[in-house]
């Protein structure tokens, strides 16, 4: 243990945010190459596909707590980013692009929560659920 942490947890942390990381500077730039970036989709596509992930990772009720903190906190926490969406809203403000923004923040939100729920849907069906 450190400092009251469980060091197995905290390095499986690590090494799912070290590829979460990856992954998302991986996507990101995809998306940039095939899209001019006067719109932040690389940033859309990150959260929507993570959003799907976890979606379908509690849907089928994944319990393994190790496998927990690799792909959840490590992984996905790595991989999505509320920051850097919150960073690109302002910023299509700050250059008067307020209905860019509003649409970025509007379409950010509902596409997410849309992700999750079917996510949820699949990972719960794949699980053998309702």
């Amino acid at each position: 243990m450190l400092n009251g942490l469980d060091t197995a947890t905290l390095l499986w942390v690590l090494t799912g945010s070290a590829a979460g990381g990856a992954a998302r500077y991986a996507v990101s730039e995809a998306v940039a190459r095939r899209l001019l970036e006067r719109f932040p989709w690389s940033t859309l596509v990150v959260n929507v596909t993570g959003a799907v992930a976890i979606g379908g990772w509690f849907g089928a009720a994944v319990a393994n707590s190790s496998v927990q903190a690799l792909f959840v906190l490590g992984f996905l926490g790595s991989y999505t980013t509320v920051s850097t969406f919150a960073l690109q809203s302002l910023l299509l403000g700050t250059e008067g692009r307020w209905c860019a923004a509003v649409a970025y923040v509007l379409v950010s939100s509902l596409a997410c929560l849309l992700a999750v729920a079917l996510g949820f849907a699949a990972g719960t069906a794949f699980a053998g659920g309702v």
